[in-house]
């Protein structure tokens, strides 16, 4: 059964963007359509900063569109919003009246600093992050923030943005050194009226929006990055200065066939990393930090949520979510699994040191493990590994959500190798170490709910020597299945952790 679809339209600077969302029976939500149409609005003015009649009806039949792909989806109310092309534009009330004639779409025109307040509230949503400095380069405005403690703390939209700047300094033969020192000190001016940037240097610059994810994939192609997800992606100024001196002295047709970098932002790049530079020297910042999530994220969350949009905790929402996507997982176990398993690492971490990651992500591991059951029932551990690997699990590193699937599908070290071996550069020998340790306290938290039933409530669990001993206090029922199971992992489990497994009564 098809659930609430919510659809919203960002009427940019660059693009026109339809996103369909869709909340599930179970509670879940995921995208379920989406469509982009390249406008570069703010390119289109003419010289008294008009958007010309035939640009306007082009806007309006690309609206037509979206809305019929939202009414296949059975939308009847869109929420429409317009950034700086349509909020500078000197015929903006006409531009708003002829949308709304035409298509019936009420536009909500947000100001620089609705666009900042939204993108902060689509990034925070979906990374552990409690202090920084955010950009967002549109099209038409660059909306800088600060955030302490999970906090909007400053924000400023300044009136150039990638768009706009590239059809004043044309990059389509690469952009000159004078072009290039022009655009600097632009965003120079810009950021000297605002002092609160760069006051609290060493924080990470957060970038959402197409031209920090453009980078990202660019970056990652460069170094034949192996995990494929530009959301929560790490760059070091000296990778991002590399790249972009190399990108500027392309000429468009080569930046065109550049790895990762769609043709229809080869020669917008340019400028709108010249802005990213530009501000990242001003902050004073340590590193890059790219955001897969942004403005129509934070206009998903203001909009579904409209009470409490702003998430306590990221990563608790999105395995919720996860789970809700993925309802063959029998709940009651999975539950039952993730105390075990929580319970016998509280006593085991007492014996040996384990890095700090270590309990969330067994955490992570234990409720997914099951997932891939949506899949195949019988084989249900490669498929786990697969959809853990491609789910948008915020709040974990790349390194974590590669080490959560291995955990998650462990099948023994030799197995756990071969899957990771794609991943090698982000996990280590002794990641794979951890994996194979906490991969078998899983195993064991699984065959001590053998037959499904919860019949395990309360579990002592103690060290004697070499043994690891694990009593039932009251269990509702026969443990016998679980006594073999058990028995069947105890020389494994002792490989990794150097104690035998004993379910005793």
């Amino acid at each position: 059964m098809i659930g609430q679809c919510i659809g919203i339209i960002d009427i940019g600077s660059g693009s026109v963007r339809l996103v369909v969302y869709e909340r599930t029976d179970n509670g879940g939500h995921r995208v379920v359509d989406g469509s982009k149409r390249s406008t570069r609005l703010s390119g289109r003015m003419d010289e008294s900063g008009a958007l010309p009649l035939g640009d306007i009806a082009e806007l309006i039949d690309t609206l037509q569109h979206f809305k019929l792909i939202c009414s296949h989806h059975g939308i009847t109310q869109i929420r429409t919003v317009a950034t700086a092309a349509i909020r500078n534009a000197a015929n903006r009330d006409q531009i708003l009246d002829e949308i709304h004639r035409e298509t019936g779409l009420f536009i909500e025109l947000l100001s620089g600093e609705d666009e900042a307040a939204y993108g902060f509230l689509g990034m925070i949503n979906s990374l552990q992050a409690d202090n920084g400095y955010l950009i967002d380069i549109g099209g038409g405005s660059t909306e800088v923030s600060l955030f302490m403690d999970r906090e909007l703390v400053h924000s400023v939209s300044f009136p150039f943005g990638c768009v706009s700047l590239n059809k004043k300094f044309d990059s389509k033969d690469g952009l000159t050194d004078d072009a290039l020192k022009s655009i600097e000190s632009i965003v120079m001016a810009a950021v000297k009226e605002n002092l609160w940037i760069g006051e609290l240097p060493g924080l990470p610059l957060v970038g959402v929006g197409g031209t920090v994810r453009a980078l990202g994939k660019v970056h990652q192609a460069a170094v034949d990055y192996p995990f494929r997800q530009t959301h929560n992606y790490i760059i070091e100024k000296n990778g991002v200065d590399e790249l972009y001196h190399a990108m500027r002295a392309m000429p468009l047709d080569r930046r065109r066939k550049l790895p990762g970098l769609s043709k229809d932002r080869a020669d917008v790049i340019i400028p709108g990393v010249a802005i990213l530079r530009a501000v990242f020297r001003a902050a004073r910042a340590k590193h890059y930090h790219i955001c897969g999530a942004g403005l129509r994220d934070g206009l998903f969350h203001s909009t579904r949520f409209p009470n409490q949009p702003k998430l306590a905790d990221p990563l608790a929402f999105s395995l919720k979510n996860i789970s809700s996507l993925h309802t063959e997982a029998p709940t009651q176990h999975v539950m039952q699994v993730n105390r075990l398993a929580l319970n016998l690492l509280e006593t085991l971490e007492a014996t040996i040191e384990l890095p700090p990651e270590a309990r969330t992500i067994l955490h992570v591991a234990s409720l997914l493990h099951r997932i891939g059951a949506s899949i195949d029932y019988y084989d249900y551990a490669p498929h786990s590994f697969y959809l853990i690997v491609h789910s948008q699990l915020n709040g974990l590193t790349h390194r974590e959500i590669v080490m959560t699937a291995a955990i998650a599908s462990f099948r023994g070290k030799g197995k756990a190798r071969t899957q990771t071996a794609p991943y090698r550069v982000l996990v280590s020998e002794a990641d794979l170490d951890l994996v194979g340790k906490l991969g078998l306290l899983l195993q064991l938290a699984a065959a001590l709910d053998r037959s499904e039933t919860q019949r395990i409530g309360d579990l002592l669990i103690t060290i004697d020597g070499t043994r690891l001993l694990l009593a039932p206090l009251a269990p509702l029922g026969s443990l016998a299945v679980e006594r073999r199971e058990v028995g069947e992992l105890a020389a494994e489990f002792r490989k990794h952790w150097l104690l035998e497994p004993v379910l005793e009564g």
